[in-house]
């Protein structure tokens, strides 16, 4: 879907493909976006819920990363890099367990994304082992 609005007055780039993954209090949205040039790309975003206070509508604080297809072998080696340094200095990592919203957040958090694209596995093939 492409977003009408943008700070430079042009149009949000097309999200053709997306998933969200749920760590805890934070969502990590990975869409991958069609440039003007027809090139693909990853926009990770990573969306916290802030509290302001208790009256007061929940806000989110956002971080994006932009991550373009020449990089990704590069990226995806650095990462498994410094996950098996993690294991290696720390035992294994256990899984986060599920979290589940005190109140409806997680649908604010959704809207607040503001994208309508199907949430799909993004990373199972860069990640598979033979």
């Amino acid at each position: 879907m492409i977003e009408k609005r943008r700070n430079d007055g042009g149009t949000e780039p097309e999200i053709v493909y997306s998933r969200s993954v749920k760590a805890g209090k934070r969502i990590y949205y990975l869409d991958v976006k069609k440039a003007r040039n027809e090139d693909l790309y990853l926009c990770i975003t990573e969306s916290k819920r802030k509290l302001i206070g208790e009256n007061e509508a929940p806000q989110f604080e956002k971080h994006k990363v932009f991550l373009y297809k020449e990089d990704f072998a590069h990226f995806v080696e650095g990462l498994e890099d410094v996950i098996s340094y993690v294991k290696a200095n720390v035992g294994e990592i256990e899984n986060r367990p599920e979290w589940v919203p005190e109140t409806s957040d997680e649908n604010a958090q959704e809207e607040d994304h503001k994208e309508d694209a199907p949430r799909k596995r993004l990373f199972g093939k860069l990640f598979k082992k033979d």
